[in-house]
């Protein structure tokens, strides 16, 4: 009982790894793509008539 518990727990952990990485990294890539759209946004604010 004991042996399968500490299989599962390092499993368990080895997912909680990946997907940490995984969320650092769509969470990168969001913050690049918004700086993008607000200096490209900030850029063409002259040409914004209201």
């Amino acid at each position: 009982m004991e042996e399968r518990t500490y299989k599962v727990m390092g499993r368990s952990g080895a997912l909680n790894i990946a997907f940490g990485v995984i969320s650092i990294v769509a969470g990168m890539a969001a913050g690049v793509l918004l700086i993008i759209s607000g200096a490209k946004l900030l850029q063409n604010r002259s040409k914004i008539m209201f």
